[in-house]
């Protein structure tokens, strides 16, 4: 295929994109109003796979043994092009993090997508995501298999700036608690064994291990029971912790200086501790530069400035992450808002209904679909693709 002929081909995905403006904002607008948690994305995920098949998409539902995860696909033969599509809320935020705008940036790319893969070979799947925020859908995803065969897998998020490239933590969760005994806190106190109090001891102690920890790791959490009553010894304590590091071999290490300050308050205060760590761990982001390039310079195309984070820029956890560690991906963002207007804020839940908003659909949705042409139309492309992902291994 020339040149000549793939750009035809792009601008024919955009003007498909555009064409169907009405119903992506719809959606887009309904899923905002209509938002659901981890794993309870039931409309949601029904609106999609409804409108993936009316649009010819064969859709099965329930993938993974996960109810609200699905998996749309469309062609035939290689290379099997991935977008994926997250959905879920933030408790009480709703979507603050704009997940009704990546849901159908990714339908809206992979419908104007199918006039390429009929024209010339390819597969496309939107795989359906839930969870990402809270329990981290794709790690569960990924280790059944839901990304296996892929070539490529693509998403873009909204965001303050537009960019190709992320950095992001590896991260576990850790749910601790301390027992301890209860007594009555002005006659009695000596007979108490204070569990606030070892909780309290853990927070100093991690307060004092954030001086000596590296500048890509971070430590935070907040306390979900302190105690009944001023006046009664707390009997029991719990809180959850997120530990994030800028590799899987520093987390590691720093999970038991971490979880070492737990056992610390515990032999001090001679509350027993409890502890388990999550089952779910989030990858660190690792970006497939050619795939960036391509999606860099479609978006510039559609006159948008792309920003270049440098490395340091780690910026939060996402289980695209550990997508990434199996399948040449890219996690990439459209600005939508203002840098002062923070993600998972009321003020970002607003910015994701708002006309800029509703542009970076669009042109996120265009984007993708445009990236997809140079993958479908350039074979090459793709083999570069997979030799950079074999030599970060």
């Amino acid at each position: 295929m020339n040149s000549l002929d793939t750009e035809a081909l792009k601008a024919s995905v955009i003007k498909e994109v555009d064409a169907n403006y009405s119903q992506l904002s719809e959606l887009s607008l309904r899923i905002h109003s209509n938002p659901e948690l981890a794993f309870h994305e039931i409309r949601a995920a029904a609106w999609l796979s409804q409108y993936l098949k009316q649009n010819g998409f064969s859709i099965e539902e329930g993938i993974c043994d996960l109810p609200t995860a699905f998996k749309a696909s469309y062609g035939r033969g290689k290379p099997n092009i991935a977008i994926l599509a997250e959905y879920d809320a933030l408790p009480d935020l709703g979507h603050a993090c704009g997940h009704n705008l990546i849901c159908t940036m990714a339908v809206g790319a992979a419908t104007a997508s199918k006039l390429v893969v009929d024209q010339l070979v390819g597969s496309i799947s939107i795989i359906g995501t839930p969870a990402e925020e809270i329990y981290g859908g794709k790690a569960i995803m990924a280790d059944r298999g839901a990304f296996d065969n892929l070539d490529v897998a693509m998403m873009v998020h909204p965001g303050q700036d537009n960019r190709a490239i992320y950095y992001s933590f590896a991260a576990q969760a850790l749910e601790v608690e301390f027992f301890g005994k209860a007594a009555h806190a002005a006659r009695q106190p000596e007979q108490g064994i204070n569990a606030l109090e070892a909780m309290l001891q853990s927070f100093t102690a991690i307060n004092s291990l954030r001086q000596h920890i590296r500048e890509k790791a971070r430590i935070h959490g907040i306390i979900t029971d302190g105690g009944a009553a001023a006046n009664i010894v707390p009997a029991h304590s719990a809180a959850n912790f997120l530990v994030r590091a800028a590799d899987d071999a520093y987390l590691n290490e720093l999970k038991q200086k971490v979880l070492n300050c737990f056992i610390g308050a515990a032999v001090a205060s001679g509350a027993r501790l409890e502890y388990k760590w999550g089952g779910i761990r989030y990858a660190p982001m690792r970006n497939n530069l050619t795939l960036a390039q391509l999606f860099s310079q479609n978006m510039q195309s559609l006159g948008r400035e792309m920003r270049v984070p440098d490395p340091s820029e780690i910026q939060g956890s996402t289980d695209m992450g550990n997508v990434s560690q199996l399948v040449p991906s890219i996690h990439g963002f459209v600005g939508i808002t203002s840098t002062d207007v923070a993600l998972h804020t009321p003020e970002f839940a607003s910015a994701a209904v708002s006309d800029a908003g509703i542009h970076g659909l669009l042109d996120g949705a265009k984007a993708l679909a445009m990236t997809i042409v140079d993958l479908v139309g350039k074979p090459e492309l793709t083999i570069k693709i997979k030799e950079e992902f074999q030599r970060g291994r």
